[in-house]
C-alpha cells in the first residue's frame, strides 16, 4: 500500500529527509516517531499530498505523491497537529461545508456526519466551534477527515493537549477504525500510545530512517528482555562490587540481561542476608528505543 524509494526532500540548503526507504503491504497503523527535527511532519505532509519529494519516488495505494499529489487527497483524510476550525460555524454547517468540498450529495454528507458524530460521542448542542473544548474540537476534525470514507488517514499529534480521558478515547476510536481495514499514519509524543496501537514504527533521526518494523521487530534490534530484581537488604555493601544496583529509598534495585545473570545476582543477593521482594522482566520501551538513537 505504501513504497518509499530514496525519499529526499531540501528546503533550500537545509535536508529534511535523506534517503527513506520502506514498504507497508497491509493496512493497519504505522507510527512515526522521532526526535524534534527528526523530519516527522515533513514526511507526514508528503504522505498527505502536502508536499512532494525533492527526489525518489512515495507511491501510496498505486498513486505517486510526487506527480499526482491531488489525486492522493480524493481518497485521504488528513489531521493536522493544529487543526484551524472556522469558529463561527456549527458542527452541522462545518460538516456538511466540507461535505460539498469532497462533492458528496447533501443526504449522503448528512447522513454520514451524523453517523460519525454519534461514534465519536459528539452531541449538536448547537454550539458555534469557537465555543467547544479543545477535546470536542478535536473530535469535529477527526469526523472532518473520515466525512468521505477515506481508506488512508494521516494523522500528526491525533492527541497532543488533550484530557487524559479524551486522549484515551481517541486512541482507542484510532484502534476501532483501523479494524475498518483503514491505513492509519500517524506521529505522536505520547510514545506509550504509539507502541500500544501502531502495527509498524519507523523511528527518524536527523531526516534519516534509523529503524523500521514491528515492535517485535524493533525490541530485537534494541536490546532482549531485561530482568528487574527489587530486594531489600540491611547491610548492601555485603552484596559486593559484582551485583551493581540501585538504591530508591529503602529499597534496591539490581537487573540482570539473561538467566544465569539473574540467577547468580539472588543468589548474591540471598548470601549478603538480602530478600528478594519481586523480580519483574520486559523489553525496552519505544521511549527508551528513541533514547537510544
Amino acid at each position: 500500500m505504501i513504497h518509499a524509494r530514496n525519499i529526499r526532500k531540501e528546503f533550500d540548503s537545509f535536508v529534511a529527509l535523506n534517503g527513506i526507504d520502506f514498504d507497508i503491504e497491509e493496512s493497519g497503523i504505522f507510527g512515526i516517531i522521532g526526535h524534534n527535527g527528526a523530519g516527522k511532519t515533513t514526511l507526514l505532509k508528503m504522505m498527505a499530498g502536502l508536499l512532494t519529494p525533492t527526489s525518489g519516488t512515495l507511491v501510496i495505494d498505486g498513486i505517486d505523491v510526487g506527480l499526482e499529489p491531488m489525486k492522493l487527497k480524493e481518497r485521504l483524510g488528513y489531521l493536522p497537529e493544529e487543526s484551524r476550525l472556522y469558529d463561527t460555524m456549527t458542527i452541522p454547517s462545518y460538516l456538511g461545508f466540507f461535505g460539498d468540498i469532497y462533492g458528496m450529495e447533501k443526504k449522503a454528507a448528512k447522513r454520514r456526519a451524523e453517523e460519525l458524530l454519534d461514534s465519536l460521542n459528539l452531541s449538536d448542542e448547537g454550539k458555534k466551534l469557537g465555543e467547544l473544548s479543545k477535546g470536542m474540537r478535536r473530535k469535529v476534525a477527526i469526523a472532518r477527515s473520515l466525512l468521505h470514507d477515506p481508506a488512508i488517514l494521516v494523522y500528526d499529534e491525533a492527541t497532543s493537549g488533550l484530557d487524559p480521558m479524551t486522549s484515551r478515547f481517541i486512541t482507542g476510536y484510532l484502534t476501532r477504525i483501523r479494524n475498518e481495514g483503514r491505513m492509519i499514519i500517524l506521529s505522536a509524543h505520547n510514545l506509550f500510545q504509539v507502541e500500544e496501537i501502531s502495527d509498524t514504527v519507523m523511528i527518524l533521526s536527523a531526516g534519516e530512517k534509523v529503524a523500521f518494523g514491528t515492535m517485535d521487530e524493533l525490541r530485537e534490534k534494541f536490546g532482549s528482555l531485561t530482568y528487574y530484581i527489587h530486594f531489600q537488604i540491611e547491610d548492601p555493601d555485603l552484596i559486593g562490587a559484582s551485583v551493581p544496583f540501585s538504591q530508591f529509598d529503602d529499597a534496591y534495585l539490581s537487573t540482570a540481561k539473561d538467566i544465569d545473570e539473574l540467577n547468580r545476582i539472588t543468589a548474591r543477593i540471598a548470601a549478603a542476608g538480602g530478600n528478594v521482594e519481586r523480580i519483574e522482566s520486559r523489553y525496552p520501551t519505544l521511549e527508551e528505543m528513541l533514547m537510544a538513537v
